[in-house]
């Protein structure tokens, strides 16, 4: 069975807060599923799409019966991080066999009785119980002391982020809904890029950056973060610096800079969801 799943809220100015009411956990950069093992085993993607068949590992499943899950699809590097384009690359894949690792941080079913009612400890108590890690299942670790070192040391480890959730008495587990009660942290790497060109519909811009032979290397496309106030930007200068179009895309001469957050960059030198912040001058 599927349950939609409970969802994140971005932290305050996206910093981390110490609070004896909170606990943290890494942000594990993976795709989020649910593993439902019922009378069968399902894994769902969080919008409900059955991937139980490309990962034939997970079959061979500790859970019980009557338990369902919430957790993240990983695939480890040498290090042991979660190397979200490997990831990728297997679910997309019908060939790429690399094993992936469930992780497990959270539990709505308990020997097929519906535990979300149940505060956050006592859904971690029943977690800990549900079934004995292997190298294809682990449980994820909770952090109780303070939530601002330990983003720090996730920072310092180049990871994804943390995520702070309360512990208090009323911290249900609120199925599809976006709750306080999960509030993420996320390591963002800053960077300036070249606006190079802009999307026509569905308004996004194309970055790009300074290669080693002196051209500009395309990096990506901003989606997030734009509002009709910069798209008036490009509106106003748009007659100077375009020199060509096509049917989706008006591409400009970078001679304007903006400042940018993304997740991180990949190994190709794209930007993985980048967020505009604001033009630079």
């Amino acid at each position: 069975m599927f349950i939609s799943p409970m969802m994140l809220y971005n932290a305050k100015n996206n910093k981390p807060f110490y609070s004896k009411n909170h606990i943290a956990e890494l942000k594990l950069d993976g795709l989020r599923c649910i593993l439902s093992n019922m009378d069968k085993l399902y894994v769902y993607t969080k919008r409900n799409d059955l991937i139980t068949h490309k990962f034939p590992e997970l079959l061979r499943c500790p859970v019980p019966e009557g338990t369902v899950l919430d957790g993240e699809l990983l695939i480890l590097d040498d290090q042991g991080k979660p190397d979200y384009e490997a990831m990728s690359a297997r679910f997309l894949s019908k060939k790429n066999k690399k094993p992936v690792v469930f992780c497990a941080f959270d539990i709505m079913r308990y020997k097929g009785i519906d535990v979300t009612g149940l505060n956050l400890l006592e859904r971690k108590e029943l977690l800990d119980k549900a079934f004995t890690e292997n190298e294809t299942y682990k449980k994820i670790e909770m952090y109780e002391g303070n939530a601002i070192d330990y983003f720090e040391q996730v920072r310092l480890r180049g990871m994804e982020g943390i995520i702070i959730k309360s512990k208090k008495e009323n911290s249900t587990y609120e199925i599809n809904k976006r709750s306080i009660q999960w509030q993420k942290v996320i390591n963002w790497t800053y960077a300036d890029v070249y606006i190079s060109g802009y999307r026509k519909n569905n308004f996004a811009l194309l970055a790009s950056i300074d290669a080693a032979d002196g051209t500009k290397f395309p990096v990506g496309i901003i989606e997030s973060g734009l509002s009709t106030t910069h798209q008036n930007v490009i509106e106003r200068v748009k007659k100077r610096l375009v020199f060509k179009e096509d049917k989706n895309f008006a591409y400009m001469e970078p001679r304007i800079m903006a400042r940018i957050k993304t997740r991180s960059w990949t190994q190709s030198g794209r930007l993985r969801s980048p967020e505009f912040m604001e033009f630079v001058i």
